[in-house]
């Protein structure tokens, strides 16, 4: 049972490229993204962050080949903050390899690290390039990015049906992958997302690699996909109400400030820059407080709460009291 907990917690990328029983599709998608051509399967150690959680699913594969630590991450949400959150995983990944090595980072030693390589594979329906640069220093005030001292910096690839044919078409895994997260959205499009996961598992082409392997954990895979998806949609929906609720406290803070603001100097004036201060203040803390009430249900591991959360607006007010957060 506890297995079980484990996998459907799992995104299907790194179900499918993050497994010790399959490590030549690991592999594969190292030579695709590289145009590197390694052969042996077994040059590859798995060093999953399992502690990593976003979106309560896991979705990292870190493995490391050649002297170097290679972290991959699917997103299906473009996140111009990768490059941070990527920057934390591999230190703890750093603190994990000293720690088995058993170095002394205190020491006068110096200690030879693997070389860092941070990918992240996109396949979200909102367009992107198909290969892009995203760097810490886009974080940073403008006029103190040439005054930092660390630098970091993640490839992003689109591995969308027909997006990055030269790496998507090294790896016949990936491009497996693409085509069935394709016939997912094409089959939502006309029906339940249930069935859409199911009619693409069945009209899956018998000669795909990875075939065998999701049919024998069907079960489990029409878990991940579902919550994936889910969870997905249920964001959408928690952003449009967190906006709806910041519109509705920022007409009121807007109607207060442009009064007193009129008062002063000129009520016109100080109505209509109150209401635009107000809807800008309310939107952003109407969509941080329901940020907040989504990740705090997550963590409880209250999904079900989560997801009505985003469409309930009396169940929303009602978790806010719980928490209280009112």
């Amino acid at each position: 049972m506890a297995g079980e907990a484990r996998v459907y917690k799992d995104r299907l990328f790194c179900f499918i490229f993050g497994n010790e029983a399959h490590k030549e599709w690991t592999l594969s998608l190292y030579n695709a993204v590289n145009g590197s051509h390694y052969t042996n399967p077994e040059d590859i150690t798995i060093a999953t962050l399992t502690q990593v959680v976003y979106m309560g699913m896991r979705n990292d594969v870190a493995f490391l080949i050649a002297n170097e630590v290679n972290l991959y991450e699917q997103q299906s949400t473009y996140n111009p903050n990768m490059p941070l959150r990527l920057m934390q995983y591999t230190g703890n990944i750093y603190e994990k390899l000293i720690t088995l090595r058993q170095d002394n980072k205190y020491g006068t030693r110096l200690i030879e690290l693997p070389v860092p390589k941070l990918v992240v594979f996109y396949n979200g329906v909102a367009g992107t390039p198909d290969d892009t640069i995203l760097n810490l220093s886009d974080a940073f005030p403008p006029e103190k990015r040439d005054e930092a001292d660390i630098a970091v910096r993640v490839r992003v690839i689109n591995v969308n049906k027909g997006s990055s044919p030269a790496v998507v078409s090294a790896c016949q895994p990936l491009n497996e992958y693409a085509w069935f997260v394709d016939r997912i959205r094409e089959n939502e499009k006309s029906m339940p997302l249930e069935a859409a996961v199911d009619t693409a598992l069945d009209d899956m082409p018998r000669s795909f690699e990875i075939k065998r392997y999701i049919e024998a954990n069907r079960v489990e895979v029409k878990k991940m996909l579902l919550t994936e998806y889910s969870e997905s949609k249920t964001m959408e929906l928690f952003k449009e109400e967190g906006r709806r609720e910041g519109r509705a406290e920022g007409r009121a803070e807007g109607r207060a400030e442009g009064r007193a603001e009129g008062r002063a100097e000129g009520r016109a004036e100080g109505r209509a820059e109150g209401r635009a201060e107000g809807r800008a203040e309310g939107r952003a803390e109407g969509e941080v407080r329901l940020g907040v009430l989504f990740e705090k249900l997550m963590s409880l591991g209250r999904s079900a709460d989560a997801m009505k959360v985003a469409s309930d607006p009396a169940w929303r007010e009602k978790l806010y009291r719980e928490f209280e957060m009112a």
